[in-house]
């Protein structure tokens, strides 16, 4: 799988400059397989290394004080895990394999050198982290004040445009390797109630399902019915030059 994956994360926002995608590429010389479930980081534990996703599903949740759990997002290819790390000592969340997955171990040491040497690359991932931030926002929202149905249409619009960023969304054909329960977890939904909403999304002609094949038929109406907004697009005119 040659390239990096972050880099062509990261190029879909800016042109990047020779030297930064060298600098990118040291960031993902070495990777590592973990199969389908695994924990590969676990709440309040010290890691020592965060992750880019090179291939697969992941989420990261937190263990609520009644035992359930809150699925926080999803990560994809290009994706960084870890960040939280850069501020606390000890894992705030707890990363989960949902599909086989790649991922390249960096330590925050690599991480500091590359952004004090490409301070335009330091720059675009803050705003990338805000923009995680803003959308985690609207997903507490929505868990908040919206229902059930406008919940799990959200998700999956979120879901899809990220997707589409990626390259991995064919005209709103997405791959969805989530079970009910993990999508009751990111809504705060039972999985009977989810099963219930995903049926009606379906009737309605709103989605396709075919296993964990998922279509958008009406991408409008679904983030309408949803009050979703796309924030995938980034303001880069701020950032400074390529180094």
């Amino acid at each position: 799988m040659g390239g990096s994956c972050l880099a062509e994360r990261l190029g879909h926002y800016v042109r990047l400059s020779a030297s930064e995608r060298v600098a990118l590429d040291r960031l993902e010389e070495h990777d590592r397989s973990y199969r389908r479930g695994t924990i590969v980081i676990s709440e309040n534990d010290a890691p020592r290394e965060m992750f880019i996703v090179r291939q697969g599903w992941l989420h990261s949740s937190v263990v609520l004080g009644n035992g359930s759990r809150q699925i926080m997002r999803f990560q994809f290819r290009g994706d960084m895990i870890g960040l939280p790390l850069l501020a606390f000592p000890d894992s705030p969340e707890t990363v989960t394999a949902v599909t086989d997955v790649t991922l390249c171990p960096f330590g925050r040491e690599r991480l500091a050198q590359l952004m004090a040497a490409h301070p335009r690359l330091s720059a675009l991932v803050l705003a990338l982290t805000v923009a995680e931030r803003v959308s985690l926002a609207d997903r507490l929202a929505s868990i908040g004040r919206t229902s059930a149905r406008a919940r799990v249409s959200s998700l999956i619009c979120e879901i899809n445009a990220r997707l589409r960023i990626l390259g991995l969304s064919d005209g709103g054909a997405i791959q969805l390797p989530l079970t009910q329960e993990d999508i009751g977890d990111a809504t705060g939904l039972t999985a009977v109630h989810v099963n219930r909403m995903m049926r009606g999304l379906v009737e309605d002609g709103l989605i396709e399902r075919n296993g964990n094949h998922l279509r958008v038929i009406d991408e409008g109406r679904l983030c309408a019915e949803a009050s979703f907004v796309d924030r995938t697009a980034l303001e880069t005119g701020w950032l400074p030059p390529a180094q």
